[in-house]
């Protein structure tokens, strides 16, 4: 039983070779707690779900808002590790992007796909050394970081900040331990035979995670993304609407910090209470984000019948298309609605004069349209 007052996060330990990592306790255990502050942190966090996911079930066609969540999460926990891409343009083929942004751009993409494969397996896998492989190896193809064993534990040291091991900000554990330490983590998740909420669950096992640092690239954003996989895999989220990446990037100094100390201070309580308060406001945020959503999506249908008179059919067609794919092309809308180029191109300009879409290149040819108004909703 640890009791989180007491806990020991770990010790330095030496190297044959002189430098020393860090080598952290075991977690799967009863985890018990006298801090009062954690227990209604955590009720608010449960509260602020259950809203989410109540929400979520009023939304007809959610799954349209779903991929613009992820898209959005695919940008931020990317931004976190240094790339520059927007959220219109992770939106945009790869054609349409810059030479000298394709390279961060296709490092969103890869994450939106891996994030999606992992949702989809769920359905088959539990959360698992191999599931946590499989999703890295698609985040790490092709990109930098692709000749840092994509889809495979690390079997060398890494560390973070610094230029070498002597001078770096943290040496996570040496490489023999990763496999061990990982088969904890995994059994600490699926462990049924302890009291431990779920959402201390994850709080504690997205610590741990990002202390073994277990592959030599990717730690971070599989990291995050493992707090959602894990409350879709409990059936705490109905729907994979919740994303931590934006909260932790507002104050990343405190993120790290907070991380930092338990290592250091052994202060997990304060690490819960950041993390639980993250959750609270992340799935308060969302709510209000779906909320607007519908606001948006009911005031424009209602305006179709008066702006667009006989083209209102089209136009609605057009809309909802819009709503889950928000940056379109003429080309494009001519396939969707199955009419000449030039009534798309006409439709197309009629909701740029009424406010719907907006002309995103600056060019007579190969033109992009974005619905800005939605994409609003997402932007941080």
């Amino acid at each position: 039983m640890i009791q989180l007052e007491n806990f020991r996060s770990g010790r330095q330990a030496k190297h044959p070779t002189g430098y020393s990592y860090f080598l952290p306790e075991l977690i799967n255990d009863q985890w018990i707690w006298e801090d009062q502050s954690i227990n209604l942190l955590l009720e608010k966090a449960a509260i602020k779900l259950g809203e989410l996911n109540s929400y979520a079930r009023l939304v007809p066609n959610i799954d349209l808002f779903i991929q613009l969540h992820v898209t959005k999460e695919a940008v931020v926990s990317s931004r976190i590790e240094g790339t520059q891409t927007q959220m219109d343009e992770a939106l945009m083929d790869e054609d349409e992007i810059a030479p000298e942004r394709k390279n961060d751009w296709q490092e969103v993409k890869n994450y939106i796909t891996a994030l999606n494969q992992a949702i989809a397996e769920l359905e088959e896998l539990p959360i698992s050394s191999r599931l946590i492989k499989q999703t890295h190896r698609i985040l790490m193809n092709s990109v930098r970081g692709e000749q840092k064993l994509p889809g495979e534990y690390r079997t060398s040291q890494n560390w973070i900040g610094g230029n070498t091991l002597l001078d770096a900000v943290f040496i996570p554990p040496n490489q023999d331990f990763v496999t061990g330490l990982m088969g904890d983590l995994e059994k600490f998740l699926h462990n049924d035979e302890i009291n431990v909420p779920a959402l201390i669950k994850i709080g504690i096992a997205h610590y741990q995670f990002e202390t073994i640092h277990p592959f030599l690239d990717g730690n971070g954003r599989i990291g995050r993304l493992l707090i959602t996989l894990y409350l879709v895999d409990q059936k705490i989220l109905q729907k994979p609407l919740l994303y931590l990446s934006a909260f932790f990037e507002k104050n990343k100094g405190l993120y790290y910090d907070n991380l930092t100390f338990v290592r250091t201070k052994n202060d997990m309580r304060q690490w819960l209470r950041y993390f639980l308060a993250g959750v609270a406001e992340t799935a308060e945020n969302a709510t209000q984000t779906l909320s607007a959503i519908l606001e948006l999506k009911a005031k424009l249908e209602s305006n179709l019948p008066q702006q667009f008179g006989k083209k209102a059919s089209n136009a609605n067609l057009l809309l909802q298309h819009l709503l889950k794919n928000p940056v379109i092309h003429v080309k494009q809308a001519q396939n969707l609605l199955e009419v000449s180029y030039k009534s798309a191109n006409d439709l197309i300009t009629d909701f740029v004069q009424v406010g719907i879409l907006k002309e995103a290149t600056g060019q007579s040819r190969n033109r992009v349209f974005l619905f800005d108004q939605y994409l609003n909703l997402f932007r941080v």
